[in-house]
């Protein structure tokens, strides 16, 4: 069997969290699902037609989804406060379900980590 490259878990997490802003009832102005292409997500918070940035960052066991790189977030603040855009983040962590030590096979189950979408500016 296949492993999932970072390219499939990135898009195994994009669907997560688009569900989720979809639910949210967000309205998306641009998707990019391209890994280490930022922002995933531009989208509007229909009520207060706030503009939001979202970034979407899949990593695997043992990495934890809720940490990200605090150097690049800067860069992509500082761009978010340009557009006058708020800036969200959704970490999502995967892991094979057999074993933790293993990596996630196609065609396999997997055990998602996600502790949901964070406001970071």
């Amino acid at each position: 069997m296949e492993p999932l490259s970072l390219q499939d878990l990135h898009h195994l997490a994009m669907n997560h969290v688009g569900k989720e802003l979809e639910k949210q009832g967000f309205e998306f102005i641009a998707i990019n699902s391209q890994l280490k292409k930022h922002p995933q997500f531009v989208c509007v918070d229909k009520p207060t037609n706030t503009l939001h940035f979202v970034m979407v960052q899949a990593v695997t066991y043992p990495d934890n989804p809720a940490e990200y790189d605090v150097v690049f977030m800067e860069t992509f603040i500082s761009h978010a406060k340009e557009k006058k855009a708020k800036v969200l983040f959704a970490g999502v962590g995967f892991a094979n379900a057999e074993d933790f030590e293993k990596p996630i096979l196609k065609n396999q189950d997997y055990i998602l980590h996600y502790e949901g979408i964070k406001e970071i500016l």
